[in-house]
């Protein structure tokens, strides 16, 4: 017998709405005794099919959808399917770059899971109950749907806490995996640390930005903030930048992004790689009068969660205040937020008060999104995690 979650009155509209996740506070009763990230029916109160998912007793998200369709049967040969459907998604992507992600959870209807590809090297993330039950099945079809051998798994994030989960690190299969895995993207090379960088070991989703930033970086002056392994400013140099600052508070990454640039043989521009507090290191900037023609703010998640969201737009308002009275007439200002509790709306009006307080014209010339290996879900708005907005400042001053 199938184990059963029953929902409560009304807590079903949001699966007829096709939205993937049941809350705990969602359920009415359990039926049978699923153990974790088993396979679920979900019905609504009047008894009526709504989905197959994966049971979480530990998570506030008591169950992640499978699918919505009542003849389904999740078993490997459907998870085969559904990777290789997401796959063949990302095949004309090979053409810019060997660094893709190949799953996108939700998106591609594997809640929990996230697979990158770098170069022959999988690395995979299993961060929900349901794809750690599935995780050989889920391996094995990797591995067949891509024809490659050599996979990794970084299972480490947070997320892994919130579904009563430990962590896992470590190669799955093939050969163990450098810190120093060579990637190109759009011409330029970079290294990647599979096992201790952050994420999988590179910001995939990054990859249209750092290319318009290549496209305009040409005779700037480019600052770029919590450049980590400095992406940006590898594809502002490569763009023909005229100089580049860069700060971030690690020294290992600033080390690696020096070693990337001379990688690269990229243009001898003046460039600076300085480790220092991003916040403090702004303030000292403006106190030296300085003016950049091209900024970049990448910070990391100021907002892991909806508690943290007025802490965290104190300190977007913050860091973008700075940049706008930083950047040149004329110049123009990258600005992301990777904080899934703040949206897009949220986003732009921080930013909108930033320009306020700052006292400058700028215009938003467009916002800026992760790539299309990074698809959102219409009807799971909290996929889109990755959020920025490109504006220029007016150049009459």
């Amino acid at each position: 017998m199938v184990d059963t979650v029953t929902l409560k009155p009304g807590k079903e509209r949001s699966l007829l709405r096709r939205h993937p996740w049941v809350y705990a506070g969602g359920v009415a009763r359990v039926q049978g005794n699923p153990y974790v990230g088993d396979t679920v029916r979900v019905l609504g109160a009047d008894g009526r099919f709504l989905g197959w998912g994966a049971f979480s007793p530990d998570s506030a998200i008591r169950v992640r959808v499978w699918s919505f369709d009542e003849t389904d049967r999740i078993d490997a040969g459907w998870f085969a399917a559904r990777i290789r459907r997401a796959v063949a998604a990302r095949a004309p992507l090979a053409a810019d770059t060997d660094a893709v992600r190949l799953v996108f959870g939700e998106a591609d209807g594997l809640p929990g899971l996230v697979v990158d590809r770098y170069g022959d090297q999988l690395v995979m993330q299993l961060m929900a109950a349901g794809v750690e039950r599935w995780r050989h099945d889920i391996a094995a079809a990797l591995l067949a749907v891509t024809g490659l051998s050599d996979l990794h798994e970084r299972s480490d994030a947070a997320a892994r806490e919130r579904e009563g989960l430990p962590p896992r690190e470590g190669t799955v299969a093939g050969r163990p995996v450098g810190d120093r895995l060579p990637v190109t993207e759009h011409g330029v090379r970079y290294l990647v640390d599979v096992p201790g960088g952050h994420k999988t070991g590179f910001y995939i989703d990054q990859r249209d930005n750092r290319r318009e930033v290549a496209r305009r970086a040409a005779g700037r002056a480019v600052l770029n903030c919590f450049c980590y392994t400095g992406g940006f400013t590898l594809a502002a140099l490569a763009g023909g930048a005229s100089s580049a600052l860069s700060i971030d508070s690690s020294g290992p990454a600033l080390a690696r992004a020096a070693e990337q640039q001379a990688l690269n043989a990229l243009p001898a521009a003046p460039c600076e790689w300085r480790e220092a507090d991003v916040f403090e290191a702004l303030k000292a900037l403006l106190a030296q009068g300085r003016r950049f023609d091209l900024i970049v703010l990448d910070p990391p998640k100021f907002a892991p969660s909806a508690h943290h969201v007025e802490r965290a737009a104190r300190a977007y308002k913050e860091i973008n205040l700075k940049a706008l009275r930083l950047l040149a007439p004329g110049g123009l200002l990258f600005t992301f937020s990777c904080s899934g509790a703040i949206d897009v709306d949220l986003f732009q009006k921080i930013v909108a008060g930033a320009v306020i307080d700052a006292g400058v014209d700028a215009q938003l010339l467009r916002r800026l999104q992760a790539g299309e290996d990074h698809p959102m879900l219409m009807t799971h708005p909290e996929g889109e995690y990755l959020k920025g907005l490109l504006l220029a400042r007016s150049s009459a001053g």
